[in-house]
This record gives C-alpha cells, structure tokens and sequence, in this order.
C-alpha cells in the first residue's frame, strides 16, 4: 500500500512482536510505527493486545540497541558498548579457545520461544529433526549442542506421543473443529493461543451447535469465552481420567470396532490395562464425579465428530507422555481419525518450502542428555536441556563451558533459577542474543542487539499460504536480524557458504521449490494463497501414509499403536499408562499437613509473551501485578480476600503474589502466574519468579519435561489489600480479546 498523506504511510506485512506471522497493515507516522490493522481476510489477520501495543515495544528505552561486553562480575549486569567486529572477535577468540581445551562438543546453542522467527529457524534446524527451535550454526564448528524451548514445551504433545500412535506428528495432524459435534477443550486454553485462531474456530462450532466440554483445572478463559462445559480436574490426573473414558466406552460398547479391528494393535492390552481404571476408582483419583466420567465417555463414543483442543496442561506431568497418548487412543476408539470432525491426517503431497538443515557431526559424542531421553533426541536431534546444568557444573556427561542463549531466558523459564544463576555464572562464554535484557543476560560476556520482526526482511509459508515480511522500519540502534547475526557467526567461523549471507538471499533459498517467487511475494505484500490437494478422508485405507505405499499407518506394525512398539524397542512401557503424580496427596501424603494444596503455573495471559513484556506500561496496565488463583473454599479459611498479599510456598521456596478469590478453580488447586524474575518492568514482577517454587529433578521420564504443575504448596495471607474494591476487580480481571 502507497504513502496516502504527508507523514503517513502503510506498509503491508506481518506482525512483529512474536512469530505467529500475523498479517497486518502497519500504519507509520513520520516514518514510525503508529498501530497495526489486520488484514482481511488474510488466515491469521488478527491484532492480539500485544501487536496493539507494538509501537510502545519496538520504541521502548530499555532495548538492547549495540553490541556490548561485560565489564563487572557474572550477575552484576556492567557493561559496555563495542562494535559488532570487536564482537564478533572475542565471540569467535572464545569458542576457538573452549573448543581447544575441552572439544567443540563444550559449546551449545539455546533457542527460545522469543527467537520462533519462520525464516530463521526454517534455516537453521538440525537434519532429521522435527519442529523449530533449534539453531544448527555450530554442527559445522564439531558440537552436536543444540537446544532450546523445545526441551520443555511441545514436543511431548507435539511430537513423541502422535508419533507412538500415529506414526505422524503434529505438523501432519489437524482437529477438524469445523465439523465436529463434540469438542473437548483438554489441559488447553486456545483463547492466549499467539493467535487464538483454534478458538474462533471452535466459537464458530458452537454458533453451529456443537457441544464443547472443557477439562481443566480452571474454568479458563476460553470456557467463559465459550460458555462450555465445565469438567475440573485435579491437574497431573489426565491420564487417569481418561483411562477411565476408554474403560467406559469398551464396556458399553461404544468403539469403532472396525478401526479397532482392522487398523489398530495392542486393543487386547489396552482393554485388559483399562480394567483398572473404572469410574468409581478415577473419580478418587481425578476428584471428577462418577457420573461426569460416565457421560464424557457416552457423548464421545455416540458422537458423530469428536475433535480435541489439547496442549501443555498435560505436557506437565510425571505422565505428560503417556497422558497425552491415553487421550489420543480416546479418539481412535470413538473410529474419530482422519474422519470429518475428528483428527485429521494432512494430505500427502503438499506443497512445501525447502527447509535448510544442517546435518549433526557425523563423528563424536551424542548431544547432552541423549543417553538418558532417547526419544527426545531421535525426534529432536539435539540435546535436552534439563541435562545443561550437570555438564556445565560437573562435566557430566562431559564438560560444556560455552553457552548462546537467543530469544530466551532459562533463570525464568526453567525451575530452581539458583540452579541456573549458578551454571550460567561458572561457564568460560556466555553470550546473549535478544532484544531486550534479561536475567541471563546479566551474566553474559556478550550481549548482541537483535531486531523486532518489523526490522528485518523474512517470509513465511503455512499450509495454502506465503507471505513476504516486509521491512517496515529501519533498524533501532545497530541491531540485526537473528538470522544474519547466526549467518556471519558462520562466516568468522570460516563456513559462512552454508547460509546465505542476505535476508533476501535467505529468502529466495527458501522459497525454492514452491509455485510463489520472492518477486511474486513483493508484488502481493498481503500474501497468495497456495494451491492444495484436496482432502480425502481415511487415509491409512488408501496407501497415502506409509512410505512403501501399503495401507496402515507409518508406525512399526502399520497400525495405528495401542502398545507402542517405538517405547517398546527404548524399555519403556509400550501402554499408555498412568503414573500418580511423584508429588502429590496420593504420593506423598505426609506432605498434605504442611503443603495441602495442589500447585500449578503456566496459564498464559495476554499482557505479556511467557517472560517478556513486563516493562510496556500499556500491557502492565492489563495486569499490574502477578496473580495466584485460589478458590474461595481456600480461601476463607486463610482469611485471603482478593487483593491481599500472599506467600505461595513450596518445599523449595516461597514467592508473593496478590491474590485473586474466584470460583472458577477447582477446590484445592492454585494457578500462580509464570513469567516474572527479569530485570525489567515493577518490582513485583521482577521479585516473582514462580520457578523458585517448582522442582528441577522432578520430570516426565520420557520426554525430561518437568513437572510445573501437580505440586504441593500452601499459600498465606502477608498483608490485607488496602484498596477499595472496585480498584481491586480492576487489577485483579486481566481484559481478554474476544
């Protein structure tokens, strides 16, 4: 779109804040960002209450805007500004001296939610591996270290449990919302989804009639959104609960018997295993009534579409694993796979932009943690970052001293931040990519200007769509790009050949192979749609899912896999089986006395990005302070009122939180607010790092993911809310955009 006045402009892009690529009209006022507009009709035109307050975040006087080294002691957070050349030589200087002394297997890479950007991580993802989120730039160097985000997020759900069942991942699945007549909402809150495209899908369901039943241990803001049903559940229990589900359905004879007949193996185990698990036993378990149980089970083997919103409220488990396939074997019971309504298998063949890999070091040691998360690593190819801190403190499996932490902060983002403020304090190379500080940054060596999504040229392609994201504003200060700040690390590290030395030659490799060019893309900045092949259903019938063509699933039987011969061939059990919570009032009842109730962290809101933000005045005004929920049943015997200052404490710790009384948690169960602990933004954000509270060692056994939810904890009254009660709802009612 053309200037229309003096000192206004648009320029057609995609949002800049986060990497969802939504598509947006970015008003600039004197050559600066004013406010975005959604493009219509474009498949993600959505402004989120963050996009809204773009301006106030690209703009803002806290952004790493030069390169800079530390000039004081790992944590103080002294430094001073260098040029990028005299970065990039002690960057460099210090790598080469680690890897001389210790092996380039002593240098690893950590890429963070804040660091998803398509056309980065689409350029430099491991060979072999599935999903983003990984940054190869050192497999050339000789270091299989690589990690990131992926270590403790998604991979469960995402990756590891669909491809047991299914052979497939996520990426090749889809719930088909659109037809369905029962929609479960399952441990997800689609409503702060970036972008909450699920969740208008869903509100169009139900505009057209659909049930939508959600399981949760909050009534969410999605199910206020929805106005669904309510099923509480006491979190880390899912697995248990739908057991229960399976166990109805089979003795009522509510399945698919030719899909269980034909197109599944292990039925006969499962059917024995689900014995146990009857409704009368699960509601002691789950703290779901009988009768609820009985029912969830009658509308999804009677339904004729049954899709499935699902995510990281089972991901955070001791079970997460196998909790999140229990729920997917519902949907292969209920004959709801690759069926309109239900799960969906992507059509074969689709057009697809040409990911650059890079391949891992053919010789020398496996990446940290492959040993001891097998799976993890065979899907990943790369190293699971719960094992980080044993290699850097005790060099086991063997030492790690050089460190690049982009678009992250793992003092926030991973439990017991001392763990991690002590690893990061004793490496030999810290450096720190971002856009703003965070509290890694203060002990780094090198702290490198990254841009926004607005200053940088980049595309990015979905399933029927590509877009170009245009440069809207020139750089801030001398920041750059991700992805030429990994490409010219290649370059003084003498392999720059292997990424192209442009975004715009970055661009055009990507786009290599697909029907649309970079000229195409430039001339229609709101993006073009791709050409698909049409949907055919049943897929596993037809030979579309295996690569020898044969019908079946691309599992090891060709089935869809009950008992997992995957987890079998790795020693793990090959049932979805479900594992009490390790932390628990089953577990550890002589905890209850102390810690009576059950702790949970990781809802979203929409006033910040997991740690980021908290120093915008316009989203810190959607909620000015960290919240814990807690049930008035909870509440009232502490004395706690809305507005009062309280200590959540664990066995590890305790933090202070404002409270927030509402019936809308079960009785019993907390949600603390995750996200504080960086340098930025009020004092009470920064004091409140909820991961002081949760457990390092305590973990999935499959996927090394820990256990942020299903926790013991108590939570007391510090100081009665001297506000007045209308002040009080209006900080304590975050807004949502509906």
């Amino acid at each position: 779109m053309q200037n229309q006045n003096l000192g206004h402009s648009i320029v057609t892009s995609m949002c800049g804040i986060c990497d969802a690529g939504c598509g947006v009209h970015v008003h600039l006022k004197d050559g600066k960002i004013d406010r975005l507009k959604p493009i219509k009709d474009h498949p993600l035109g959505i402004v989120c209450p963050r996009g809204a307050r773009a301006a106030e975040i690209v703009y803002s006087k806290d952004r790493i805007l030069y390169p800079q080294r530390r000039i004081g002691e790992r944590g103080e957070g002294r430094f001073e500004r260098i040029s990028w050349d005299t970065a990039y030589e002690i960057w460099v200087e210090k790598m080469e001296d680690i890897s001389s002394r210790y092996g380039p297997e002593a240098l690893c890479t950590y890429t963070g939610r804040g660091n998803f950007e398509f056309g980065f991580s689409e350029s430099f993802s491991p060979s072999g591996a599935s999903g983003r989120g990984t940054n190869s730039v050192l497999f050339p160097f000789g270091s299989p270290n690589a990690t990131g985000v992926g270590s403790l997020c998604f991979v469960s759900y995402g990756l590891i449990a669909p491809q047991a069942c299914f052979g497939l991942q996520n990426k090749n699945l889809v719930d088909d919302f659109e037809n369905a007549d029962l929609i479960l909402i399952w441990g997800a809150n689609p409503l702060t989804d970036s972008p909450a495209t699920k969740h208008h899908k869903i509100k169009a369901a139900k505009k057209k009639g659909a049930r939508i039943i959600t399981i949760d241990h909050r009534r969410s803001e999605s199910a206020k959104s929805l106005k669904s049903e309510w099923v509480g559940i006491r979190p880390g229990t899912d697995g248990a609960l739908a057991l229960a589900v399976a166990q109805v359905m089979i003795a009522e004879d509510l399945y698919d018997k030719d899909f269980i007949a034909n197109w599944s193996h292990g039925f006969e185990a499962f059917r024995e295993y689900v014995q146990n698990f009857t409704p009368d036993e699960v509601a002691v378990i789950t703290g779901v009534a009988v009768a609820t149980i009985v029912e969830l089970a009658r509308a999804l083997g009677r339904a004729k579409g049954c899709a499935i919103s699902m995510y990281t409220g089972l991901e955070y488990s001791n079970s997460g694993v196998q909790s999140i396939r229990a729920v997917l074997c519902l949907q292969a019971l209920a004959g709801q796979i690759d069926v309109p309504g239900g799960k969906l298998i992507k059509m074969p063949g689709r057009p697809m932009h040409n990911r650059v890999t890079t391949q891992p070091p053919p010789d020398g040691p496996k990446p940290v943690g492959a040993e001891k998360y097998p799976l993890y690593w065979e899907l990943r190819k790369e190293a699971q970052a719960a094992e980080l801190p044993k290699a850097i403190l005790e060099g086991d499996p063997y030492p790690l001293r050089g460190l690049i932490i982009s678009g992250a902060s793992l003092i926030t983002g991973w439990a017991e931040p001392a763990l991690w403020r002590k690893a990061l304090a004793s490496l030999d190379l810290l450096v720190a990519v971002n856009r703003f500080p965070t509290a890694d940054s203060q002990y780094a060596d090198l702290v490198l200007p990254a841009t926004t999504g607005f200053e940088m040229e980049s595309y990015q392609v979905s399933d029927g769509y590509a877009q170009l994201r245009q440069q809207v504003i020139e750089p801030q200060g001398e920041a750059r790009s991700d992805y030429m700040i990994f490409a010219e690390l290649a370059r003084h590290l003498g392999y720059g050949q292997l990424w192209p030395q442009s975004e715009e030659g970055n661009i055009r490799r990507g786009l290599d192979g697909l029907p649309v060019t970079y000229e195409d893309l430039k001339a229609k900045p709101e993006g073009i749609q791709i050409s698909m092949p049409e949907m055919r259903y049943r897929k596993y019938e037809t030979g579309d899912l295996r690569p020898d063509g044969k019908p079946g699933f691309a599992t090891p039987t060709g089935k869809f896999e009950f008992t997992s011969e995957w987890f079998r061939s790795h020693d793990y059990d090959p049932l979805p089986v479900y594992t009490e919570p390790k932390e628990g009032p089953l577990t550890t009842p002589g905890m209850t006395q102390e810690f009576p109730l059950i702790f949970n962290s990781g809802a979203r809101t929409q006033s910040a990005f997991r740690s980021q933000h908290y120093n915008i005045s316009g989203l810190l005004a959607l909620q000015p302070e960290p919240l814990v929920w807690l049930h008035s049943d909870d509440a009232i015997p502490r004395g706690i009122e809305s507005g009062d200052l309280v200590t959540v404490r664990t066995v590890r710790g305790e933090v202070e939180f404002t409270a927030r009384v509402t019936e809308d948690i079960k009785a019993g169960v907390i949600e603390a607010n995750m996200g504080g602990g960086n340098p930025l933004g009020p004092r009470v954000w920064q004091d409140c790092n909820v991961n002081a509270l949760t457990d390092f060692n305590n973990r999935d056994p499959i996927s090394g993911f820990l256990v942020f939810k299903a926790l013991l904890c108590e939570v007391a009254r510090v100081k009665k809310s001297a506000i007045n009660d209308p002040e009080v709802q209006k900080i304590l009612a975050p807004i949502w955009i509906l």
